[in-house]
């Protein structure tokens, strides 16, 4: 038997579609509606028909099999036999993050072929898999963020009880599992909520248009819907931690403001489940409340993405100057990113047109609040042509060594330890042909504004798009390629083992930097971590006389006016 349940609070009748026939349902509490089916079970087939509309998939649907337009079907998660018993969780707080694109992680984009390179994340030193989402879209290929059943595991990735596998396969690999999820928005297509209730209001507006209700009539289940759907990802699929996308668009004007509502619930289930379990941020606000306690006014969560430190260090490593890097670039900067967090802290930001952000106190806020990275999904995707920064491996050795002897939490780009050369693009795989040329149309002008030819601009409804996107599991065995992978495995070999680079206390960072740009040095305790920024070789001072070379990359050699170091050079220095 199996008791299906709705929200349809302004409905009049609401049936109960199966495949073999329409049962009316019973209006129950605060706007609910439910029937009990004896013959219902997991893997039945049902939708709902809200006065007398075509069969819609369950808001809170479990599974789609057949795709966001399709019927919903029943899940029963307690069938799954999991064997991670001795899992006791990893703290977000200094964890090593891999961010994966499962559709693009591997050519066959399934959570089964991801699992296969597991063994290989954890020799590589990586603590936290970290997915983007996963909730079901349209189509088969896309980026996830267009999600619209936000309960259910898109189909072509292998559906949920897939899920449940590859976090039981991490888990028993000694990987945590971070899970990417969209609440402030959903995708164009295949989303029916407004058919069932006020999930959305007109009270707010974003980018993408109407905000999802959190402060408006009705919003009390539209609150619970988000916060029963974060812990069912906890409780049913064992998720270590959550990365809430783009917090800044959760418009809410409530006395308690929704993050806070869902990290108190959180802590609650985690204090349940005597495991730790997290909830990470993206927020454009430079603001450090975000990770503050929700007891002192803050939002309670554990961590939060810091964009600034990233554009320091590209426009660092690139010279890239435009658009929102038009205030880095500069090694006062970036040193400053390294040891605050944030470039924009209630200074000018020139991007924005206004003083952006609050400080970050060091006597407060701990660098493992923050998580870094030289790429991701964004930076990288959100391009023209979705092209990795185009650097040398010695640049690149560079960028992997300030992330991760850095007092913060490091995050890595799927294929950066190698240098992957496949760009990651922009795609999508909407059936509507409208909405597809919209899609098309939309991007080729974004980019003209720019300066860039539309033909130049990849198509994202052309599946070589996608392809083209794919990792070449081939590029780790042959050079340079191999000589980026095996510096990646050595700095985070290392990071493990010394203490000092686990150090997190911003306090514990010292930048020592040539004004022109030429070489920067970073202190951790007794370590130095040298770099030559310049394209030709050069003697780069240290503050005291170094003991021994712990590694380089491409070559290094003391002297007694420092360390000479090749063009994009890079040593870590014990003094």
């Amino acid at each position: 038997m199996h008791t299906f349940r709705v929200w349809a609070p302004e409905a009049t009748n609401v049936d109960l579609v199966l495949r073999d026939g329409v049962l009316p349902m019973r209006s129950v509490d605060d706007g609910w509606w439910e029937r009990q089916v004896v013959e219902a079970h997991h893997g039945t087939d049902y939708a709902y028909s809200v006065d007398g509309s075509d069969p819609l998939p369950d808001p809170r649907s479990p599974w789609q099999p057949d795709g966001v337009h399709g019927f919903s079907r029943v899940f029963d998660a307690a069938r799954f036999e999991w064997t991670d018993d001795s899992w006791t969780g990893r703290d977000v707080r200094g964890a090593v993050f891999y961010e994966l694109h499962l559709g693009t992680f591997t050519l066959e984009g399934t959570l089964e072929a991801a699992a296969e390179h597991l063994d290989y994340l954890a020799v590589l030193g990586v603590e936290m898999v970290s997915l983007l989402p996963i909730a079901a879209f349209p189509g088969v290929h896309g980026w996830g963020y267009d999600g619209v059943d936000l309960y259910a595991v898109h189909e072509p990735y292998g559906g949920p009880e897939a899920l449940q596998r590859f976090v039981d396969r991490c888990h028993d690999a000694g990987l945590a599992v971070c899970l990417d999820v969209v609440y402030n928005h959903l995708g164009p297509s295949g989303n029916y909520l407004d058919s069932f209730g006020p999930y959305f209001t007109t009270r707010h507006s974003t980018p993408w248009g109407p905000a999802v209700n959190l402060d408006d009539t009705g919003s009390a289940e539209v609150r619970r819907w988000i916060c029963d759907n974060a812990l069912r990802w906890f409780r049913d699929f064992h998720i270590d931690v959550l990365r809430l996308d783009a917090v800044h668009a959760l418009v809410d004007d409530s006395p308690t403001h929704l993050l806070q509502q869902l990290s108190t619930e959180t802590a609650a289930l985690s204090e349940d489940l005597g495991r730790p379990l997290g909830l990470v941020a993206e927020s454009d606000l430079n603001d450090p409340r975000t990770v503050e306690p929700v007891a002192q006014g803050g939002m309670g969560m554990t961590a939060q993405w810091s964009d600034d430190f990233h554009h320091a260090l590209h426009a660092l490593l690139t010279g890239e100057r435009f658009g929102y890097y038009v205030d880095f670039g500069d090694p006062a900067v970036f040193a400053k990113t390294l040891t605050r967090v944030f470039l924009h802290d209630g200074e000018y930001s020139t991007f924005r047109g206004k003083d952006w952000g609050r400080p970050v106190d060091p006597r407060k806020h701990r660098g493992g609040e923050f998580l870094v990275y030289t790429s991701n999904h964004d930076q990288v995707g959100n391009r023209a042509l979705g092209d990795r920064p185009a650097l040398t491996p010695g640049q690149l050795a560079i960028g992997a060594a300030l992330v991760l002897t850095s007092p913060y939490t490091p995050m890595l780009f799927m294929g950066e330890e190698w240098g992957a050369s496949t760009p990651w693009r922009f795609f999508t795989d909407f059936t509507e042909p409208a909405l597809a040329d919209a899609v098309r149309t939309g991007r080729r002008r974004e980019f003209a504004e720019f300066g860039w030819d539309a033909d130049e601009i990849p198509d994202p409804q052309d599946p070589q798009t996608w392809r083209s996107s794919v990792l070449d599991w081939s590029e780790p065995d042959e050079a340079p390629h191999r000589d980026v992978l095996a510096w990646y495995r050595h700095l985070l070999t290392f990071r493990a083992r010394m203490p000092e680079l686990r150090d997190d206390r911003l306090e514990s960072v010292g930048v020592a930097f040539d004004p022109a740009g030429a070489w920067l040095v970073v202190t951790r305790g007794s370590l130095r971590v040298v770099v030559n920024l310049a394209a030709s070789e050069a003697v780069v001072p240290v503050d005291a006389l170094p003991e021994y070379l712990v590694m380089s990359f491409a070559g290094a050699e003391l002297t007694g006016a420092g360390v000479l170091l090749p063009a994009h050079g890079v040593a870590i220095l014990a003094v």
